[in-house]
C-alpha cells in the first residue's frame, strides 16, 4: 500500500530543512505539535496570528506576531498549523496562505494526543490495507488514500482533493426515508439531529439520543425541544453499563477521562428496544466500545452505521474492520467532510443491496 501513497513523511522532511519553522496559532494544538518538534529535534522560530487576532499575547515566552510582522521579519518561511477549521472562508484563508508559504498542518489524534506518522502507518500497513480493500466504491478508496496522504505529508492539498458535501451523504449513501428510527449517539446539543431533521425534511419514525455531558444534554433537550418523538438520555455509549470517569468540558470534546467526574454509560443493545434503521457515533474514541455494545441491535437489525473515525489514530482501519466483522452484509463507505485537520472522516455502512 506504501507504493500508492507515495509521500515524504512530514517530520523527515522538516528535519531536513533550513527555512524558519513558525506556528501558525496557539493553544492546546500547538503544545502538542511542540511536543513532537521537540521529540524529533526540530527548531521553531515563533508563533505568529493573523493580522486582526493579534493582541500582545505572548506563547511560550515568545511575543506572538502578526502574520505581517512575520513576513517583515522572516520572509519566507515554513507553516505549521496548529488549530482546526471547518468553516469555508478561514479554509479559503488557508488555501491563500499556503501560495504565499510551504504550509502543513500536523495531525495529532483527539484521544491521546500521539502524532500520526509514517512510522506508525508502516507498522500498521497491512490492517490499513486490509480496511482499504473494505471500501465499496472508487471514491471511497481515492479519498482514504488521500487522507492517509494528508495525515503523513501533512500537505493540506490532499486534504482538499478528498472534501465532500456531509448533506449528499444523506441523499446519496444513507438515503434517508420518512420511517427513520435513528439512534445518535453523541448527540451534543442537537447539531446532527437538525441534520437529520432537514433530510427527511422532519418526517421520521424516531431519534433517540445519547449526551454524557450534562451541559450539552440541556443545550441538547432546549434545541430539540420543537423537534417530534425525541428521546434523550444524558449517557454515555458504551459495551456495557457501567460508571465511568468522564471530563465534562461542556463542548464537542468531552469524553471519557480519568481526571473527570463519575458518569453512567451503558450500551445501544441495552437501552434501545425496537427497530433501528440507522446508528450514528461522534462519541470521542470510543467508537469501537459502542459498537461492540450495539452487536446484539446490528445483528437483529442491520441498521445503517454512521461512524466518526478520526478520534484515534488506529480509527481508520480498525473500526473499517470491526464493522465488517459484526457483519460482511455491509458495504462501507468512506467520505471526507471539509476541516482541517482531517476531523470529519466518516465511515457510512450500508446493507448490501440498498445502494
Amino acid at each position: 500500500m506504501n507504493e500508492l501513497i507515495n509521500v515524504t513523511p512530514l517530520w523527515e522532511n522538516l528535519k531536513c530543512r533550513t527555512e524558519p519553522i513558525l506556528l501558525y496559532g496557539m493553544g492546546n494544538g500547538a503544545d502538542m505539535i511542540i511536543k513532537v518538534l521537540e521529540y524529533y529535534n526540530i527548531q521553531w522560530q515563533d508563533t505568529f496570528a493573523s493580522d486582526g487576532f493579534v493582541r500582545g499575547h505572548f506563547f511560550h515566552g515568545k511575543k506572538v506576531l502578526s502574520l505581517s510582522e512575520a513576513e517583515e521579519k522572516y520572509g519566507d518561511f515554513i507553516v505549521l498549523m496548529t488549530f482546526a477549521v471547518h468553516d469555508e472562508k478561514t479554509m479559503e484563508y488557508v488555501k491563500e496562505l499556503s501560495v504565499r508559504h510551504e504550509l502543513y498542518s500536523p495531525t495529532v489524534c483527539v484521544v491521546g494526543g500521539e502524532p500520526f506518522t509514517y512510522e506508525y502507518f508502516k507498522e500498521n500497513e497491512q490492517l490499513f490495507r486490509r480496511a482499504f480493500e473494505l471500501l465499496a466504491d472508487e471514491k471511497s478508496k481515492e479519498d482514504y488514500l488521500n487522507v492517509l496522504r494528508y495525515k503523513i505529508s501533512g500537505k493540506t492539498e490532499y486534504l482538499f482533493k478528498a472534501h465532500s458535501d456531509k448533506m449528499s451523504v444523506y441523499s446519496d449513501i444513507l438515503c434517508l426515508g420518512n420511517e427513520e428510527t435513528i439512534v445518535d449517539l453523541g448527540a451534543y446539543d442537537g447539531d446532527t439531529i437538525r441534520e437529520f431533521n432537514q433530510a427527511t425534511k422532519g418526517s421520521y419514525n424516531k431519534i433517540i439520543a445519547f449526551e454524557p455531558d450534562g451541559k450539552n444534554f440541556r443545550k441538547l433537550t432546549e434545541k430539540t425541544r420543537g423537534l417530534c418523538n425525541i428521546e434523550t438520555h444524558n449517557i454515555g455509549a458504551w459495551d456495557k453499563r457501567e460508571t465511568l470517569y468522564f471530563a465534562k468540558k461542556g463542548g464537542r470534546n468531552s469524553r471519557a477521562d480519568e481526571s473527570g467526574v463519575p458518569v453512567e454509560f451503558d450500551s445501544v443493545d441495552n437501552i434501545v428496544n425496537e427497530r433501528v434503521t440507522l446508528i450514528k457515533m461522534d462519541i470521542e474514541g470510543a467508537e469501537m466500545k459502542a459498537l461492540e455494545g450495539a452487536r446484539q441491535t446490528i445483528l437483529k437489525y442491520l441498521p445503517k452505521l454512521y461512524v466518526c473515525a478520526y478520534h484515534r489514530n488506529e480509527d481508520l482501519f480498525a473500526l473499517i474492520l470491526k464493522i465488517n466483522e459484526l457483519s460482511d452484509d455491509y458495504k462501507i463507505y468512506f467520505r471526507q467532510h471539509p476541516y482541517i485537520p482531517s476531523w470529519e472522516s466518516n465511515l457510512y455502512a450500508i446493507p448490501k443491496g440498498s445502494v
